[in-house]
């Protein structure tokens, strides 16, 4: 990584060290710091014209954006898997996901230009080189590249419903697993709420040492 002036204040990152403390079991290393201080610092320049997402402050970022992509970890097989990030929007949730978990070979499907063209900034200035980032609506790709069908570990995705729970078992391959949710929330407050839909099943997880529950939806293909 090439290192620039001060992509982001420290104290506006500092709430993501303990998340990635208790979610990896290690500290930081300065390039994941870095790539995420270039990430936000990208995605508020890029907010102030483009409303890539609803989260506008730095802050919010951090703890909405960052933080909660980042609680996906506790759901994901520990060894080396490819993963879909379906409708992705500016990268979330894969992108923080692949930054302190490089064993993750990610693709990023998102259908809106303006999203696509952050995404691509995104990938080279973070130095994702390999990030895939492809340009369709989920449903659609699927049909126009059915190589691609059956071929991930793991589908990810911030919404839920019948249609992308379908949607998503095209991708994976036997036995993969979907895995979606809401945004986070404070103990003894739900995250959110989701559709019912056949094949899926509610998962809420405590997080002790950060103050976080979070509740997944989580559906796997049959082998």
């Amino acid at each position: 990584m090439r290192r620039r002036q001060s992509p982001a204040p420290p104290d506006q990152l500092a709430t993501l060290i303990r998340p990635i403390q208790v979610l990896t079991g290690r500290d930081p290393t300065p390039q994941e710091t870095e790539r995420f201080a270039r990430y936000l610092q990208l995605l508020v320049e890029w907010n102030r014209t483009h409303r890539l997402t609803g989260v506008r402050s730095a802050e919010a970022i951090v703890a909405d954006l960052f933080v909660d992509s980042l609680l996906f970890l506790s759901a994901l097989p520990s060894d080396a898997i490819a993963v879909a990030d379906l409708g992705t929007g500016p990268g979330i949730p894969g992108v923080p996901l692949r930054i302190v978990r490089k064993d993750i070979s990610l693709t990023l499907v998102e259908s809106k230009r303006k999203r696509v063209s952050f995404l691509a900034t995104l990938k080279r200035e973070l130095e994702l080189t390999d990030v895939l980032v492809l340009e369709a609506r989920a449903e659609e790709l699927i049909e126009d590249r059915p190589e691609i069908g059956g071929t991930f570990d793991v589908v990810v995705a911030r919404a839920v419903g019948s249609s992308m729970i379908r949607i998503a078992m095209s991708y994976l391959r036997p036995g993969g697993l979907f895995l979606a949710g809401g945004s986070s929330s404070n103990r003894g407050r739900h995250a959110s709420t989701f559709d019912d839909s056949p094949g899926m099943q509610r998962e809420t997880i405590v997080f002790d040492q950060l103050g976080l529950e979070r509740t997944f939806v989580v559906s796997r293909k049959p082998s």
